[in-house]
């Protein structure tokens, strides 16, 4: 039942023969024996790819309960006994998964020592359950469907710029002033070039330009350092270099709202012991990481349909 219902969600018999360590015939096979046994064709087969007929996708969706009911069911039967091990799949930002995660993720094995993690990065959001993440880290609002997030952090946002760009083009005084400067920003930012601070309740929307975009939040903060221009960062990013003089806060009355980090995970009611300590210990962690605080209060758990 497992193998049919990873091969519906990965798509393909090899990605789900991968995943569970078994040679594709012998998935094959399963899923075969399994239609046997029911007398029902579960399967569309293809060159390339696998998809549920319409008894497939009815038999998809009790196997997946069914299957959640075994999880809980194993995990009561063992109780106290069940030991943090396995595998875990991560995914998480390129920036901050190679800025300040990977270094979690080696604290986390050091106390874990039968765990084994995969910590994938990338800027794309991914689908949880068609590639097998277990948790995943998100910056921003934009959250994937049927998952459970939960707010683990933010990080302020504020203006900055090199020393030197600001020796040669001036310092703006008021918002209104970025518009006469270069503006680097995130190449994918939903908001364009429009950029929005607040000085408590008073709020400043400037129309910004430049002639520099990127897609790689350490790209923006070598640039920023090398005299690129100005931008607007999550303190995690830029904090070390504001400190040690590289970055000079802009407007610093100015800032724009907080970037908020999630742990978002599968909507599934049984989670291994292992997954659940990542996220307790992430959620502890990411807040006391430079550049970071807690969250607001009113924010614990948000289940996204």
């Amino acid at each position: 039942m497992r193998s049919f219902v990873r091969a519906v969600e990965l798509g393909t018999l090899s990605a789900a023969a991968r995943e569970q360590g078994l040679s594709q015939p012998a998935l094959s096979k399963i899923v075969a024996a399994l239609e046997k046994d029911l007398n029902v064709r579960l399967l569309e087969r293809s060159t390339t790819r696998v998809v549920p007929t319409e008894q497939g996708k009815r038999f998809y969706e009790r196997a997946t309960r069914v299957l959640e009911e075994y999880s809980e069911a194993v995990a009561d039967a063992r109780g106290q006994t069940e030991k943090p091990a396995g595998f875990l799949r991560i995914n998480a930002p390129v920036a901050l998964g190679q800025f300040r995660l990977n270094a979690l993720i080696r604290q986390f094995l050091d106390a874990h020592p039968d765990i084994q993690v995969e910590l994938i990065l990338n800027d794309r959001y991914v689908d949880l359950v068609e590639e097998g993440v277990d948790v995943a880290l998100r910056l921003g609002g934009n959250l994937p469907l049927n998952a459970i997030a939960r707010r683990a952090a933010q990080s302020p946002r504020y203006l900055v710029a090199a020393p030197s760009y600001l020796a040669e083009r001036g310092k703006p005084r008021a918002p209104r002033d970025l518009a006469a400067h270069d503006y680097v920003r995130f190449a994918w930012l939903a908001a364009g070039d429009t950029l929005e601070l607040h000085q408590g309740a008073t709020r400043a929307t400037v129309q910004t330009q430049g002639r520099f975009r990127v897609n790689n939040a350490l790209a923006i903060r070598e640039s920023l350092a090398m005299g690129a221009g100005i931008g607007l960062c999550p303190a995690w990013l830029v904090q070390d270099l504001v400190a040690g003089g590289q970055l000079l806060r802009v407007l610093p009355k100015w800032s724009a709202t907080p970037q908020e980090a999630f742990l978002v995970y599968p909507s599934r009611r049984y989670q291994p012991l292992r997954a659940r300590l990542l996220i307790d210990f992430l959620a502890d962690r990411l807040a006391r990481l430079p550049g970071m605080q807690a969250p607001q209060p009113q924010t614990a758990r948000i289940r996204l349909r």
